[in-house]
């Protein structure tokens, strides 16, 4: 797993796109800090910009620091969670959008402008899953994790489900024999507020 792990790394610093099993299901993911790598992502995805992507983060200091103030219920929540669960917080801490058509440059200490949502909300996981744990220790920001499809084309709960296009798109496919820690269904989605507000999008 530390080779696979540490390959990972690489591509991910370099600005790359990976392929990876997830504590849910595979994931297409890239540094979430870097806006021309998200735009990638939405490519391979044949998606629009204008939806927000799922990040990966791993623990809740990292979390604090890509949201302006994270609600007290998230915090309960996470503490007493024992299944995937994806919060979308408030006000998240993101870098500027293209300016004349020029994207801004990455910033570590900043999300990429493109995965957050209009209203400035983030979905944000901790995954349950030693190497995307420590996969996103070792790169120390979030890292992006949108499901291994084509927008619109069923989720792939497996390696063997992921379509060959999805695959030769990517600059690195983690060891499949990884998703053995994986449930192979998407996580639940809660979003949260300061206000203490709490909407279950999707259980």
């Amino acid at each position: 797993m530390i080779e696979e792990i540490q390959k990972a790394l690489e591509v991910l610093r370099r600005g790359g796109v990976i392929l990876y099993p997830t504590d849910t299901v595979w994931g297409i993911g890239c540094d979430a800090t870097d806006p021309e790598a998200v735009a990638r992502i939405y490519q391979i995805k044949r998606r629009s910009d204008s939806k927000s992507l799922v990040l990966l983060a791993s623990d809740l200091d990292m979390v604090c620091r890509y949201v302006k103030e994270v609600p007290e219920m998230a915090v309960q929540l996470v503490e007493v969670n024992d299944k995937p669960m994806t919060i979308i917080y408030p006000g998240a801490v993101a870098g500027g959008a293209p300016v004349d058509g020029a994207m801004p440059q990455q910033q570590r200490n900043c999300l990429a402008f493109n995965t957050v949502a209009e209203d400035g909300t983030v979905g944000i996981r901790i995954p349950m899953m030693d190497f995307c744990t420590q996969l996103v220790s070792r790169l120390g920001r979030p890292l992006v994790s949108t499901s291994a499809n084509v927008s619109g084309e069923k989720t792939p709960a497996r390696f063997a489900e992921i379509s060959q296009e999805i695959k030769d798109s990517v600059d690195y496919i983690v060891d499949p024999s990884l998703e053995k820690g994986a449930t192979g269904q998407s996580s639940s989605i809660i979003k949260v507020g300061l206000d203490y507000s709490i909407e279950i999008i999707r259980k």
